[in-house]
């Protein structure tokens, strides 16, 4: 019998994620397949739990409410930095994504909306929060041998 994913497994799987009207974001189809681990996994809860239960051979296709994607997007993440605060060899430039250092020492992602005078405004919502998106799966292993068992 095939083994079936838990919260604890090893998961070896195609995956992509695509807006509701098709255009592809990002997918592992052509190339190397992703490895999960479900206990340490960095995929949104919803994501997670639409893999419990299926086997090594199923597909799956689901459709994500924002809330259950990325989260909604919050205007209180959208701050103004000083125009100092960027080095010459790291021009700001409208689109680009850097990587800022948060309160606590970890990376936080930002998006460059706009470059004023003095300030440049930086979205540090995820770049898929407020979007629908479809998550698609097909699962290529399950191994629950190795898995994770908490204590």
């Amino acid at each position: 019998m095939a083994e079936k994913i838990t919260q604890t497994s090893l998961v070896l799987m195609h995956y992509s994620l695509a807006l509701t009207d098709g255009t592809l974001i990002e997918s592992s189809f052509e190339g190397e397949p992703l490895e999960v681990n479900m206990l340490h996994s960095s995929l949104p809860e919803a994501m997670q739990l639409a893999l419990i239960g299926l086997k090594a051979g199923d597909s799956q296709t689901l459709t994500l409410t924002p809330e259950q994607g990325f989260g909604l997007r919050d205007e209180d993440n959208i701050h103004d930095m000083p125009l100092s605060d960027f080095s010459n060899e790291l021009k700001p430039e409208v689109g680009l994504t850097f990587n800022f250092g948060g309160p606590d020492g970890s990376d936080i992602l930002g998006t460059i909306r706009a470059i004023k005078s003095d300030a440049v405004e930086v979205d540090f919502n995820h770049p898929l929060a407020g979007l629908t998106l479809d998550f698609s799966v097909k699962i290529l292993e399950v191994n629950n041998a190795h898995a994770f068992v908490p204590n």
